[in-house]
């Protein structure tokens, strides 16, 4: 039966090559949707490395730079202690759930592995108030001023890209392109499993967390992270505005919780996902329609081939199964080309870890599902329209 299939479709060749094309480029628009939603999915099952439940950004606005001073953060964490909701005060470079990021090249002290390397400068209490939990080593404190070398806390997945097999916890990693003589040293005190500053969606990547101290450098730190007790309303935002103002009047403050930032960064982090799987919809109805006419068309041309088959004895049901099973055939031969092309993204590694072989193997049976069910969906009524012909019929067709 399946030979007999493939010999009618290699005869029809001309005309089954647009509708193969056709299905093809169908599977390629929803294989690349399912590859991004499903890589959307992996990513938000991965730990973010730090809370949001309970806590809050408060985000520095000031026209110009805000002066390294240590007495300014000082009085700033002081005066938000007083407040008895809040638990825990931190600084940083910048907050958490925002698009903000700092990258720069990084080696080890021999120049080798050079790679790209997202940091946040921290102050001591960053672990504590985003209730972040090492996996090694220690958080930075006090006992490391005046260290020879400034100290910082880095993910695992940059331990094991700089130390495979060796003990990350003090050893030195430093900023390449500078003066080999000059070049800013950072000591690794303790590794966190993961972090990821922009939230679920955010792709893993190489992290450090130097420390930052007030007063020391030039750079100033403009996001303070504060951890609140549970069930703080949201009013609270009045009363913490006040405070901050009576400490700085002269700067402006943007006060976002944690929960609302991780959802308007989730809801923007969508927004693509959102547009291509509209397109994509879009895209397929046309080809459901185009799939639907050409079958037809088809279906009509092959009248009087039904109506002989008819005749010598096949049934309704026979001739069912045969234009619904050559559609599959001409979608699976669609697929497995499109296959073909695809499996050379995760081979060479175009998209790195975008497209993993789990989110490749997960987007092809998925998208080969949907290729599937459209073309069944499509042949079902010429299918059945074929079928219901009287021999008598189908042989005085012209």
């Amino acid at each position: 039966m399946l030979r007999h299939l493939l010999k009618l479709i290699w005869k029809r060749k001309s005309r089954n090559m647009m509708l193969s094309l056709e299905i093809l480029l169908a599977f390629l628009v929803v294989f690349a949707i399912a590859a991004f939603g499903l890589r959307y999915a992996q990513l938000y099952q991965m730990p973010t490395g730090h809370a949001w439940q309970n806590q809050w950004s408060v985000s520095i606005r000031v026209a110009g730079d805000i002066p390294n001073d240590a007495a300014i953060y000082d009085s700033l964490k002081r005066g938000l202690l007083d407040l008895p909701e809040v638990e825990s005060v931190a600084f940083s470079s910048f907050g958490t759930y925002e698009m903000s990021r700092w990258t720069e090249e990084y080696t080890l002290p021999d120049g080798s592995n050079k790679l790209t390397i997202d940091a946040m400068g921290v102050t001591d209490d960053y672990f504590k108030t985003m209730d972040m939990t090492l996996t090694a080593g220690r958080a930075f404190s006090k006992q490391d001023d005046g260290a020879d070398a400034a100290p910082t806390v880095i993910n695992q997945r940059l331990a094991d890209k700089y130390f495979p097999g060796k003990d990350p916890i003090g050893q030195i990693i430093v900023v390449a392109n500078e003066d080999k003589n000059k070049r800013w040293r950072y000591r690794v005190t303790g590794v966190v499993a993961n972090f990821r500053s922009q939230g679920e969606f955010m792709d893993p990547v190489y992290f450090m967390l130097p420390r930052f101290i007030p007063g020391v450098g030039k750079e100033a730190a403009y996001n303070i992270m504060l951890k609140l007790k549970p069930g703080t309303p949201r009013i609270f935002e009045t009363k913490l505005n006040a405070k901050l103002k009576q400490i700085r009047n002269d700067w402006n403050f943007v006060i976002t919780p944690q929960s609302e930032a991780r959802k308007s960064m989730l809801n923007t982090q969508m927004v693509p996902l959102i547009i291509l799987s509209v397109i994509a919809a879009f895209l397929l109805v046309m080809v459901a329609f185009g799939l639907f006419g050409v079958l037809w068309q088809n279906t009509t041309q092959r009248i009087p081939e039904i109506g002989l088959r008819r005749a010598l004895g096949a049934d309704a049901g026979s001739i069912y199964r045969q234009i619904i099973s050559e559609q599959m055939l001409l979608s699976t031969s669609a697929i497995v080309i499109a296959l073909v092309l695809l499996v050379q993204l995760p081979l060479t590694g175009v998209f790195g870890e975008s497209l993993n072989w789990t989110v490749f193997l997960a987007a092809t049976v998925l998208s080969a599902s949907v290729i599937y069910l459209l073309s069944l969906l499509c042949s079902l009524y010429p299918g059945w329209r074929a079928a219901r012909l009287s021999p008598t019929q189908a042989l005085h067709y012209e």
